[in-house]
């Protein structure tokens, strides 16, 4: 998945999306454990999905943040 599209997710599918990687990281690790694993770059393709969606969640949360910081110094003064 890439970068803009994670940018395009509204929150709530941004973390759907987030936990299915995180999931399927989690399935890809286990097969890999027991052997059972024959596309080993698939661990990293969503390793760095997982990134991508953290990244853009937290980016988000310094937005909003920012905002209400803009937002109570402009009600104060």
């Amino acid at each position: 998945m890439a970068n803009d599209v994670v940018r395009g997710l509204d929150d709530e599918a941004l973390m759907t999306r987030l936990a299915d990687a995180r999931e399927e990281l989690f399935n890809l690790r286990f097969q890999k454990a027991t052997g059972q694993l024959t596309n080993t770059g698939r661990i990293a393709q969503v390793k760095r999905e997982v990134a991508r969606c953290l990244t853009e969640a937290r980016s988000r949360e310094i937005a909003a943040a920012e905002d209400l910081a803009a937002q109570t110094t402009t009600a104060e003064g």
